[in-house]
């Protein structure tokens, strides 16, 4: 889904008697790999005034109906289905940001991703720590133990292929009695 924005306007500014013309335009660089990202503020904010008008428009519908054919339930009625509205869109949207609020990791296949790429080459993946940092970004902590003469850069290599961590941390732990990377 496509966020609503403005992407270019002209504002006028008032300073000392005179008015100058600012203009602000949409900058043309993709942020995470050219997707759209949901903004759940925006999402919430549209959600709220479109619930409204919504809702406005049910009452008068039904208080018309009330008034034209004497339908003194249309109003009660009318007043449930708005509550239904508002609580199915407040539900969707609990629901897409629960977990966020849980700090919880939107792939909950990405662990075990990680432990077989890392376990591939007979490493051990001694410790994994996830969390979500925003919007399509993820961090992640590895420990790895390893008997091979490896670095963290070998590691960091092996698992750029997963786009959505944005920020890795690799710790190395080379077994004893292993050469030394």
């Amino acid at each position: 889904d496509e966020i609503p924005e403005p992407h270019a306007f002209t504002a006028r500014l008032a300073i000392g008697g005179k008015t100058y013309p600012v203009q602000f335009e949409e900058h043309d660089h993709e942020h995470a790999g050219g997707k759209a990202s949901r903004d759940n503020n925006m999402r919430a904010a549209i959600v709220h005034v479109a619930t409204d008008v919504a809702v406005s428009a049910l009452v008068i519908i039904g208080l018309l109906l009330a008034r034209a054919f004497g339908w003194r339930w249309m109003d009660p009625l009318v007043g449930i289905v708005g509550a239904v509205v508002i609580a199915s869109w407040a539900i969707s949207l609990i629901r897409d940001t629960a977990s966020i609020l849980l700090d919880m990791t939107p792939d909950r296949t990405l662990p075990a991703k990680l432990k077989h790429l890392v376990e591939a080459d007979g490493d051990e993946l001694t410790d994994l720590h996830i969390w979500r940092l925003g919007p399509g970004h993820l961090g992640a902590i590895l420990s790895v133990a390893t008997a091979q003469a490896r670095g963290v850069a070998y590691y960091r290599g092996r698992l750029q292929r997963f786009r959505s961590i944005s920020h890795l941390t690799v710790e190395v732990q080379v077994k004893p009695g292993s050469a030394q990377p």
